[in-house]
């Protein structure tokens, strides 16, 4: 099976600056400044149906296209290495391996978009990977990749890594923005959108970083061969899976788009671990609504998974056997993004608080069904957020009413979590 993003990878170590190189890395740079406009690299990533792998499965190509050409002053690029969202390591498992392809994917994304200065805003933890681009930007400099002038093109780009301060929010586009300009971590109104108006009121794109490190491949091989990597011909390219959970392997694996569910349980996962029976799984994150047993042959791919009920998101599949209280599980992760509001909105703030304390006395045991009726009503109430981590917080929650509303009835029914009888 091809893997783009991780054919560089080498056992426990980084991939060097001279390996990358001569395995073909920054070929799809000199190809794109020495043969293609800026318009036909944005042309080339909007027909190899790449779409954002940060959460919202934009697509990239058509996002590059809303920046404006002919406003003065200068545009940005940001690159959104935050990943704060539980189950979800991809981002720290590629640059920890090959800082490389990103870079010259940023590289790629400012060329088409006519940026000078991008920015690669990251999670303060991820040391080892801050290292690993620090080093790159430096190797890159040295060669000419980056810089004034780059490879004798007329085009200069340069790149800074700015490490978060920290918290979830600043996942969110424009609270990160907010945060790159020394601001608290509130997020913007839109519009204006950040194309039109972003850091520091210039035009900005902000996409993911295995968005952009898929960049190079596409530049390279073409737009057709990324469509062919998918398992069906609706999808396109390759995702990274972040699997956790009562599973025997427990990695981070590259794999087709349009894979089902159960064949990568079953496949690289190695099924469940010894005893346990799959119950259910988060397929996209810590914001996505449960899958249960029903949705073992559904095609893990954007638009498949929405019809299903719930999102790809990130594709941290996090998976529970029979053992696991999903009533337990929820308000462990509804107190997570309580825990993470930065307040800003009273939908917000207030009613995360709220949901978990629903979710406690139902898991305590003191529920009844009108609790219930509450979960579902601010569900619908909790849209009304000024962004989508509050709706995003709600995901599990109409995943369990969704799916496993027996559950909730037991503990509600039994006055006690049925789960905890067991132990």
């Amino acid at each position: 099976m091809e893997q783009p993003l991780f054919q560089h990878n080498k056992p426990g170590r980084c991939v060097t600056f001279a390996e990358y190189r001569d395995e073909g890395g920054f070929a799809a740079l000199q190809k794109a400044l020495k043969e293609l406009s800026p318009k036909q690299v944005e042309q080339a990533v909007s027909d190899s149906g790449l779409r954002g792998r940060g959460g919202a499965g934009f697509p990239t190509g058509r996002k590059w296209s809303f920046v404006p050409r002919d406003l003065p002053g200068p545009r940005w690029l940001i690159c959104n290495c935050d990943e704060m969202e539980p189950g979800t390591y991809k981002d720290r498992v590629l640059l920890e391996a090959n800082p490389y392809s990103l870079l010259e994917g940023i590289v790629l994304a400012s060329y088409a978009i006519g940026v000078r200065h991008a920015f690669i805003f990251i999670r303060r933890g991820y040391e080892t990977a801050t290292a690993n681009l620090q080093r790159g930007i430096t190797e890159c400099l040295a060669a000419g990749l980056l810089g004034e002038n780059i490879l004798g093109s007329g085009f200069s780009c340069t790149i800074d890594v700015h490490s978060s301060a920290g918290r979830y929010i600043c996942g969110e586009e424009t609270a990160l923005m907010n945060a790159l300009e020394g601001k608290r971590a509130n997020p913007r109104a839109k519009p204006p959108f950040p194309a039109v108006k972003g850091l520091w009121g210039g035009p900005t794109v902000v996409n993911n970083a295995e968005s952009l490190a898929n960049v190079p491949g596409i530049i390279s091989k073409g737009p057709a061969w990324f469509k062919a990597l998918a398992r069906t011909p609706e999808a396109a390219g390759m995702k990274l899976f972040c699997i956790s959970g009562h599973v025997v392997n427990r990695s981070c694996f590259e794999l087709p788009l349009g894979m089902e569910l159960g064949e990568i349980i079953e496949g690289p996962c190695g099924g469940m671990r010894p005893g346990s029976r799959f119950k259910a799984c988060l397929p996209g994150g810590a914001s996505t609504p449960y899958f249960s047993a029903e949705h073992w042959q559904v095609p893990m791919d954007f638009d498949p998974v929405a019809k299903a009920g719930s999102r790809l998101g990130t594709g941290g599949i996090v998976i529970f056997d029979q053992d696991t209280c999903l009533v337990a599980a929820t308000l462990n992760l509804v107190r997570f993004y309580a825990r993470e509001s930065c307040g800003w909105c009273t939908p917000c703030r207030e009613g995360l608080p709220y949901v978990v304390h629903v979710l406690e006395t139902i898991e305590a045991g003191k529920g009844s069904r009108e609790h219930i009726a509450i979960l579902q009503d601010h569900i619908k109430l909790l849209n009304y957020a000024f962004c989508a981590l509050a709706p995003g917080a709600m995901g599990p929650v109409q995943g369990l009413l969704n799916n496993f509303m027996d559950e909730l009835e037991e503990h509600i029914d039994k006055q006690r979590c049925p789960f905890k009888a067991r132990e």
